[in-house]
């Protein structure tokens, strides 16, 4: 989305008491560019809202390519469950604004929001924000009046000029580096650790759980003075069937049963609670990472036919997703439901998935940044069986008329996939 800055001089601040969507639409206008690196912009305005010191509450601040999302919900659930009041930053949404910010597990109502940015837009002055660095500077006055014991901040893009980055870390992590967001963090995984490994800070835990680690990463580390934990080294953890085990520096789990989330990302939380919270207990642990969900992650909406939701959106996402589907689709008929940003590498996440796919359904996102179906029906070989669709609704009324009760569907390829279905799934009376 770009606005001319001619444009920008009309746009008029929503009045008192307008809705969110009229704000959110009027967010959404007011910068020239839809992503805008660096801190200066934000931190003045967190600045003038005192909102870069969260008092007592303690901070942890997730990077990585994937697995962000699902770290900060097991890390949530534990603390919720030791009885710590918690509060979590995330992005993007999937149905909801509201969703961006969660309050002891509840989403931050609109007239919190709206009272918010009320806030902001008296305190920004003459300085230009991003509409998700309204929604930090948003979460963080939240934050901030809740007086939580814990604020766990998902960053957004890279790290280091992530806005999230503003505010001082005492655990920092990395869930994992891989290529993505090319464009703004790098072509190589060196740059893109350098730019996640930017979050860590002086004297404080670097959690990281990428095992295949950039040296940049280390160099960093080295340079800012933070104190690393890396699996395979500070931490590890070994899958045995059904269970698994967590070797740490103190702590050892044995036989814990398999989480629904994926497990390298189980093992990193245990690895955070160590270092932060080293008094929860075991069980509260085990509890807490077996039973921790997060929508769009390989989601299962209906039993027969089976259909899972997931957001993969990068080559390295697109790997665990085969991974974790090849025992589930084994000697079945597997649809795909697949719609993706031009923007992303689309050439290395289709190819990666279409070994375990029968009948693949592209569907045209919408949008500037959406792409089109013929696009990704290039990057798969000519004797794939594929069908293209404008949208994602046309798309699965023909789907519906082909699956099976025994038959496996998986829609993935962007959040935006997964919520346009989401939405039209929970309106289907064949499912519901």
């Amino acid at each position: 989305m770009t606005i001319a800055p001619s444009e920008l001089t009309a746009l008029v601040a929503p009045g008192a008491n307008a809705p969110l969507d009229q704000w959110l639409a009027y967010l959404l206008s007011i910068h020239p560019t839809e992503i805008d690196m660096g801190l200066t912009r934000v931190s003045k305005v967190a600045e003038r809202l005192n909102v870069l010191d969260l008092g007592p509450s303690q901070i942890v601040t997730v990077a990585g390519t994937n697995g962000k999302g699902t770290t900060c919900a097991m890390l949530e659930n534990i603390l919720r469950l030791s009885g710590l009041t918690v509060g979590v930053y995330s992005s993007p949404h999937m149905l909801k604004y509201n969703e961006r910010v969660r309050i002891n597990g509840q989403d931050a109502s609109d007239d919190a929001f709206v009272a918010a940015f009320e806030q902001i837009e008296a305190a920004r002055g003459e300085i230009s924000l991003t509409f998700f660095e309204y929604a930090t500077l948003a979460g963080l006055i939240l934050f901030k009046a809740a007086k939580l014991d814990v604020v766990i901040l998902e960053v957004g893009l890279g790290g280091r000029l992530d806005a999230t980055n503003m505010i001082d870390a005492d655990i920092s992590v990395v869930t994992s580096v891989d290529l993505d967001h090319e464009a703004y963090l790098g072509n190589t995984r060196e740059l893109v650790g350098r730019e996640k490994a930017g979050i860590f800070r002086q004297g404080k835990p670097a959690i990281v759980g990428e095992p295949n680690l950039p040296h940049t990463v280390n160099d960093v580390a080295q340079h800012l003075g933070a104190k690393l934990y890396r699996v395979g080294t500070e931490f590890t953890y070994q899958q045995n069937g059904n269970t698994w085990d967590y070797q740490g520096q103190v702590l050892k789990l044995t036989q814990l049963s398999l989480p629904t989330l994926p497990l390298p990302n189980a093992a990193t939380v245990i690895a955070i609670v160590e270092q932060g919270w080293p008094h929860i207990s075991a069980d509260i642990i085990a509890k807490g990472i077996s039973s921790a969900r997060l929508t769009g992650r390989l989601e299962q909406v209906s039993e027969q036919p089976l259909i899972l939701l997931d957001v993969a959106h990068n080559p390295h996402a697109a790997r665990f997703l085969v991974k974790q589907l090849t025992p589930i689709v084994a000697g079945k008929r597997v649809f795909a439901l697949c719609g993706m940003l031009k923007d992303k590498d689309i050439g290395g996440v289709l190819p990666v998935v279409s070994p375990l796919i029968d009948t693949w359904y592209l569907v045209s996102l919408q949008g500037e940044r959406g792409a089109n179906a013929s696009l990704l029906r290039q990057t798969l070989a000519q004797d794939c069986k594929a069908l293209e669709f404008e949208d994602i609704a046309t798309a699965w009324t023909a789907l519906k008329a082909q699956i099976q009760p025994d038959d496996v569907v998986i829609v993935f390829g962007s959040f935006y996939t997964v919520a346009g279905f989401k939405s039209l799934f929970k309106q289907d009376n064949r499912f519901v």
